[in-house]
Order: structure tokens, then C-alpha cells, then sequence
């Protein structure tokens, strides 16, 4: 497949080098106009641009590994040029004006927008679950105090000398977690989208001095039964708030395309 990336971060950098291992080509990368200055234009065979209309005809995918704000700039872009998106910024979708926004380019493009399961498993039970009726989802989000750093979490808690005390930072419904941790609550996101919605999902966020992975917690009651769901997960070596079950995600959903038999 011919791949266009957003974004050079962390993600899409692991992201770029696996796709590549296993045979498809990154045609173009998205970064923004001040990233671009100074550099070529296009190196072995990738261009490298700042607008959706200066993508190559050829591109199959896009794969969105930016951030909300890049999402929002070139998703629907992308969308209407009919070409499948894939991202990992699914926190975005908490703005309703942003989802329909996407949901009609995709209408318009007859293309498809995917959202990766990123950080977290066990969503394939949740939407299951949501056939019958969910009557509780809560998501609990506990990192090291340094992988908060950046997020509002800092005006509330002096993250250098948590003692070895865990504070809770954040709770409310996942949709104010989006919102206002955009770069920590993406998993937040998907909880909501695979189960009840971001304005009835609970999430409660969790600075704890005595780990050094990132866990995730999923729980959920409903007329299946109920679940308890936990993860511990590393960062990317480049960036302690980006995760590496996000970044493989990616590359699984992309497997899935080219695969006949897939889950």
C-alpha cells in the first residue's frame, strides 16, 4: 500500500519505520509549514508537505499520528479526497462540531474513518456489551507524575514531590477529559466511543509516583455481566505521554486491510 503519514512525533516515526519493514511505502508525510523549512521536498520517493491537496493520486491510506489539531486541520481534507484515515487522536472526537464534521467529509468522500484501539484493550467487549444495554463504564488512567507533565495536572498537583503518595488529578465524564487532557485522555476517548458515550463514561486520572508504566483500567457493568479490564503499558522511548500499544495499533489496523481473514 502507498501511505501517507501526519506527523514525525514519536508515534509517527515508530509508525514509519514499521510500515516500511513490512513492505509498503510511505508515499507523503503532513507536518506543519514551519517543520518543512530548509528541508527537500522529497527524499527517497517520500514527499514531504503541509497541505492534503499536494498528496500524490496514488495514496491508498492516511494515518494520523499528529494530535487533535491535526486531525481537525487535515482530517476532513482527507476524507473528501476518498481516501481511508486511520488515527490515533480519537480524543478529538469530543468536539461534536469536529465528529460531524468528519462523519460528513467521510459521506462525501466515500472513504472511512478509523479509530485505532490504541493504549487499551478489551474495547471489542465493550462494544459487544453495548448490544444489550451498559449501565456503567468507568475508565481509571494512572501514570507517573513526569507523564503528566504538560497537562493541566501541573496547576494541581505538584508533580515533583508527590511524596509516594497517588493524587487523583481529574474526575468527570470522558468528554471533559478529552477536552482538557488532549494529549493524556485518548484513551478515555475510546472507552467512550466502544461503550456509552463520552458524556456517561466516567474517568477519574491519577498521578502515582510508585509506577513506571502507564496503567489503564477499564470497568463495566451491564446485562453481560460485568468486567474489570487492566493494562500496563510502556512509552515510546522519544516520549514518555506516548504509548507503544498506541503506536503498534496502528500498524495492527493497518494489517487488517490487507489480510482476508481478520478479526
Amino acid at each position: 500500500m502507498n501511505i501517507g503519514i501526519i506527523g514525525e512525533g514519536a508515534i509517527g516515526s515508530y509508525v514509519r519505520d514499521r510500515i516500511l519493514e513490512r513492505g509498503h511505502i510511505v508515499r507523503a508525510i503532513l507536518q506543519r509549514p514551519e517543520l518543512l523549512q530548509g528541508r527537500e521536498p522529497e527524499a527517497n520517493g517520500t514527499h514531504y508537505l503541509s497541505s492534503v491537496a499536494d498528496l500524490p493520486d496514488d495514496i491508498d491510506h492516511v494515518i494520523d499520528c499528529a494530535g487533535h489539531m491535526a486531525l481537525k486541520t487535515h482530517g476532513p481534507d482527507v476524507l473528501r479526497r476518498g481516501i481511508d484515515l486511520t488515527t490515533v487522536s480519537i480524543g478529538a472526537l469530543a468536539d461534536e462540531d469536529l465528529y460531524r464534521s468528519l462523519e460528513q467529509a467521510a459521506s462525501d468522500g466515500n472513504a472511512r474513518l478509523h479509530l485505532v484501539s490504541g493504549a487499551i484493550g478489551a474495547l471489542d467487549s465493550l462494544r459487544a456489551a453495548r448490544v444489550g444495554r451498559l449501565q456503567s463504564v468507568t475508565y481509571i488512567g494512572r501514570k507517573p507524575p513526569q507523564s503528566w507533565k504538560g497537562s493541566p495536572a501541573e496547576s494541581k498537583l505538584d508533580l515533583d514531590n508527590l511524596g509516594g503518595t497517588a493524587a487523583v488529578h481529574f474526575e468527570g465524564t470522558a468528554r471533559l477529559a478529552a477536552i482538557e487532557y488532549p494529549q493524556n485522555a485518548n484513551v478515555a476517548a475510546a472507552v467512550a466511543l466502544a461503550g456509552i458515550g463520552f458524556d456517561d463514561t466516567k474517568v477519574k486520572l491519577i498521578a502515582d509516583p510508585d509506577i513506571r508504566e502507564n496503567i489503564h483500567e477499564i470497568r463495566a457493568t451491564g446485562d453481560f455481566g460485568r468486567f474489570f479490564f487492566e493494562i500496563r503499558g510502556q512509552s515510546l522511548p522519544d516520549n514518555p505521554k506516548s504509548s507503544a500499544l498506541a503506536a503498534m495499533s496502528v500498524i495492527s489496523r493497518l494489517e487488517q486491510e490487507t489480510q482476508r481473514i481478520r478479526f
